[in-house]
């Protein structure tokens, strides 16, 4: 009999005051027994809706009822099935409008806490390979095919997990000097410690797979000279790491950042630390342009590095923001001020090329866009200034143009995007392509499904040649 407790059991986090001037991980992680409790709200329903919610259909209900059970390792081998990455999608997937926001629970109360049992499985498994009493995976034996991936990102990390326990030789070929991708370069510490990213990829060692670091893809070696030096295919899950600009007069001053290098030098980097061979600027009062996850990290991170003020300067209302509400909520708890309705026109300079404030303006919601989403419109004589040492951009990303410039034959988008079919085929033969770099930014369990149903095309292509 399922617990009918309408409310999900809240997650155990640092306090605000606390987390909002150090690194460490905000949420702390449900204890066994909150587990277990949350764990029997599940109803085991035959035909589970959440598991359509889930890019990487894992069976929910099953690992779910480990839980409840207390088989905290059975119920981490049910989801291993299905995810390469199990601890980083307990942690940072937007289960909100995935798999909990189909479960039935949801329909009279709060749904299931899916996303905080994967992470309790994933992390109690972990703790207890640490002490010795869970094995790492076995490599499988090889079928004496070669595959290459390109990029150390969730989908190419998940390209790569399923094609090495098919049996594939695998190599990830990874630019920067740690694989992972935007898992280290982009996501804080405080939410996904990158700790748990490198035990996540040192599985997939285990699995066999093998990572080339400092390997620029189009520079050091090509795609054709990787189909050349006998790879049968090669994945590219590259991403989209070429940050966006407004365009806007002042965006060449100092003290203008785009998120990504802001971020970069802070996770990756890990600049915040004193000492750190890599710096990273200090600001007193920041501005960071753009309503999505990726301005809410950047603004969360400027206050941990003593920041007195921080705003997040957004041209819509609260309803359309895209970040996670999660998200959202710990922001304002932390401190950060949401300027909405509000557009930067200008940045302003004091006269030696550094930052002294942001000239804006109001906007008022009109009729729908595109997108589905109220068009701002500007109020006309509403210009304003905030005073500030800094601007981050966060309005975006695109894929880098490296790979599309130096593979012939591989089609892209006009935006720049690989064009991709719906199994991750391209236009040239043996070359397949997903997440971000087939998409633009997304989410990471989108770029997570999008490496497996390619890991299943490329090995129906090799078995078919």
């Amino acid at each position: 009999m399922a617990d009918m407790n309408p409310k999900k059991h809240e997650m155990p986090s640092q306090e605000p005051a606390v987390r909002a001037r150090n690194f460490d991980e905000v949420a702390l992680g449900y204890t066994a027994e909150i587990a277990r409790a949350e764990a029997a709200r599940c109803l085991s329903c035959k035909n589970p809706p959440c598991v359509g919610g889930c890019p990487v259909n894992i069976n929910i209900p099953a690992f779910i009822k480990k839980l409840a059970e207390g088989d905290d390792e059975g119920a981490y081998g049910v989801i291993a099935e299905y995810s390469s990455l199990p601890a980083v999608c307990g942690r940072v997937c937007p289960q909100e409008s995935q798999c909990e926001a189909l479960c039935v629970r949801g329909k009279k109360g709060e749904p299931v806490a899916i996303g905080r049992l994967e992470r309790y499985a994933a992390d109690a498994h972990r703790e207890k390979k640490a002490r010795g009493e869970a094995e790492a995976a076995a490599a499988p034996e090889k079928n004496g095919r070669r595959v290459a991936v390109v990029g150390s990102g969730p989908a190419g990390l998940t390209c790569a997990g399923d094609l090495a326990r098919a049996g594939y030789d695998v190599t990830v070929f990874e630019a920067l000097h740690t694989p992972g991708g935007v898992l280290v370069y982009g996501i804080p510490e405080f939410r996904l410690p990158k700790a748990i990213v490198a035990e996540e990829i040192a599985g997939l060692s285990d699995l066999g797979v093998t990572f080339e670091t400092n390997t620029v893809i189009g520079r050091t070696v090509s795609v054709d000279e990787l189909l050349e030096d006998g790879y049968e295919a090669v994945f590219i899950g590259t991403g989209a790491g070429l940050p966006r600009f407004m365009g806007i007069p002042g965006e060449n001053l100092n003290g203008v950042f785009s998120a990504n290098e802001f971020l970069t030098r802070i996770n990756l980097m890990k600049a915040y630390k004193e000492g750190a061979d890599t710096p990273v600027m200090r600001p007193k009062k920041v501005a960071v342009v753009g309503g999505g996850n990726v301005a809410m990290d950047a603004a969360r991170c400027a206050l941990r590095l003593g920041a007195d003020e921080v705003s997040i300067v957004y041209r819509r209302s609260e309803t359309e923001l895209p970040a996670r509400a999660e998200e959202v909520e710990h922001a304002k708890e932390e401190g950060v001020v949401f300027r909405l309705l509000t557009n930067p026109v200008r940045i302003l300079g004091d006269g030696n090329m550094f930052v002294s404030g942001i000239e804006c303006v109001r906007m008022e919601l009109g009729e729908p866009d595109a997108s589905g989403r109220r068009r701002p419109v500007t109020v006309e004589g509403s210009e304003f200034t905030i005073d500030c040492d800094c601007v981050i951009m966060a309005i975006g990303t695109s894929p880098n143009p490296l790979i599309r410039t130096t593979t012939p034959g591989l089609d892209c988008e006009r935006w720049g995007g690989i064009r991709a079919d719906d199994a991750g085929a391209t236009s040239r033969e043996g070359v397949f392509a997903g997440g971000d770099a087939v998409t633009g930014a997304a989410t990471v369990i989108l770029a997570m499904g999008a490496g497996k149903t390619a890991a299943a095309a490329i090995d129906e292509y090799i078995k078919n040649k």
